[in-house]
C-alpha cells in the first residue's frame, strides 16, 4: 500500500512530539473514520491530518500560530488544492489504473491476509475507490489527465513556495507537513512506470523542499530516500 500516513508522520515530527509507528493489518476496521493513520493517544483515537492538528494544537501545539488571519485563509486554501489534486491523484493511480492495480497495488493490500480474503478485501477496496471517483468527477478520466492536474497543483506549489525554504518563509506549517507527505509519497512509491514522479521531479524547488524536510526532521538525516 502506498505510505499515506507521511503528512501526518511530518506534521507530528515538526511539532516535536514523540511517534511510534505501528503498522497493523487490519488498521483501517481500527480507525474511527476508516482512514489511515490515525494517532493513539490515551484512551482517545483520531484519525486524518485535520483532526489530528486540532487534536494537538488543544494540547498546547501548533504550527501556524504565527499566522495572521489571511495567511491561515491562503494555507487552508493551498491545503485544499493539494487535498483534492494529489491526494485523489494518487489514490486514481493506485485503484483505478489497471497497470498498476494489477501488478502492484492487488498483491500490496491484500498481502497481509490469507487466500481468498486478501483478493476479497483489495477488490472490495477498489470498488470503493471507483465508486469515490465517479462520484467527483474523476470516474472517466485518464491517465494523462489526472498527470495534467498533478502538473498544474505542482505548478501552483512550485509558484507559492518560490526560493522560500518552507510555504510561509522560515517556519514549517501544516501546508508544508501536507504537501511534503504527498510529494514524498509520489517521489519514493515505485509504480509501474515514472510518470507520475517526473511531475514533481520538472520543479526544483519541490524536490528541494522534499529533502529539506527529510533531511532535517527524520533520523536518517543525510541518508534519505531523496539523497
Amino acid at each position: 500500500m502506498w505510505i499515506f500516513w507521511q503528512p501526518e508522520k511530518a506534521f507530528l515530527q515538526m511539532c516535536n512530539l514523540p511517534v511510534k509507528v505501528v503498522c497493523r493489518a487490519n488498521a483501517e476496521y481500527m480507525s474511527p473514520s476508516g482512514k489511515v493513520p490515525f494517532i493513539h493517544v490515551g484512551n482517545q483515537v483520531v484519525s486524518e491530518l485535520g483532526p489530528i492538528v486540532q487534536f494537538v494544537k488543544a494540547k498546547g501545539h501548533s504550527l501556524s500560530d504565527g499566522l495572521d488571519e489571511v495567511q491561515k485563509a491562503e494555507m487552508k486554501a493551498y491545503m485544499e488544492l493539494v487535498n483534492n489534486m494529489l491526494l485523489t491523484a494518487e489514490l486514481y493511480l493506485q485503484w483505478c489504473d489497471e497497470a498498476t492495480v494489477g501488478e502492484i497495488t492487488h498483491a500490496r493490500y491484500g498481502s497481509p491476509y490469507p487466500w481468498p480474503l486478501n483478493h476479497i478485501l483489495a477488490y472490495q477496496k477498489q470498488w470503493e475507490v471507483k465508486r469515490k471517483m465517479k462520484a467527483i468527477g474523476w470516474g472517466n478520466k485518464t491517465l494523462d489527465q489526472v498527470l495534467e492536474d498533478v502538473d498544474q497543483c505542482c505548478q501552483a506549489l512550485s509558484q507559492r513556495l518560490g526560493t522560500q525554504p518552507y510555504f510561509f518563509n522560515k517556519q514549517p506549517t501544516e501546508l508544508d507537513a501536507l504537501v511534503f507527505g504527498h510529494l514524498y509519497t509520489i517521489l519514493t512509491t515505485q509504480l509501474t512506470s515514472d510518470e507520475l514522479s517526473e511531475k514533481v521531479k520538472n520543479y526544483s524547488n519541490l524536490l528541494a523542499f522534499c529533502r529539506r524536510i527529510e533531511q532535517h526532521y527524520f533520523e536518517d538525516r543525510g541518508k534519505g530516500r531523496l539523497s
